[in-house]
């Protein structure tokens, strides 16, 4: 297993519709625990094939782990999902709005509208069948990771053009308790030129 180089806009894989998996064998099974690796080395919790140049529907996701009263990870408190050839096939009426970030691209994060809950169809690294139930946190994860097997990145479902801010930016509105413009101004002119060049 190897950690692979991750994928950052303006790279056009990013774009790209990608095509099924068809073939579960050997080298898929590399493929999925190098994209494990990646995902968990960045870090994040989630990883999807265009964000290591690839363009098939295939996806990696692992939700946050519960802490105990001190703070400490719970082991076995973290679900692993290996997605292939996903599809959403049904979606709650209810929105909720979370801020998001992607390891494609570093240094930002946004407000977007995601479905509350949502079931995927899908199938396992080894091709078999499965269906999922997912909700609030791990339901908005799930959408992010299959927007990018569609060309889709959260910078194109912001809530506002506006509600996009460097991390620091955003940390500082947080500890401000407040998102007055004037905490993010000094990164007003970055943060137009990356969705500027993004097309978004």
């Amino acid at each position: 297993m190897s950690v692979l180089d991750i994928v950052t806009l303006p790279d056009k894989v990013l774009r790209e519709r990608t095509l099924p998996v068809t073939r579960f064998d050997e080298a898929l099974q590399q493929l999925i625990d190098d994209m494990i690796d990646t995902m968990r080395e960045a870090p994040g919790v989630g990883l999807a094939a265009p964000q290591i140049g690839r363009s098939i529907k295939l996806t990696v996701i692992e939700t946050l782990a519960d802490v105990d009263e001190e703070g400490n990870e719970i082991d076995g408190s973290r679900d692993l999902y290996v997605i292939a050839n996903p599809e959403i096939v049904w979606t709650s009426r209810k929105r909720v709005k979370g801020i998001e970030g992607c390891l494609s691209i570093p240094g930002y994060v946004g407000e977007v509208e995601r479905f509350e809950s949502i079931r995927v169809r899908a199938q396992d690294r080894n091709g078999k069948k499965i269906k999922l139930r997912l909700h609030d946190w791990t339901a908005r994860i799930f959408q992010h990771e299959i927007d990018h097997l569609n060309g889709v990145l959260y910078i194109d479902r912001l809530t506002d053009p506006e509600n996009l801010w460097t991390e620091e930016a955003y940390e500082a509105m947080q500890e401000a308790g407040d998102e007055e413009e004037t905490a993010v101004s000094d990164a007003e002119v970055e943060v137009k030129y990356v969705v500027d060049k993004t097309g978004s």
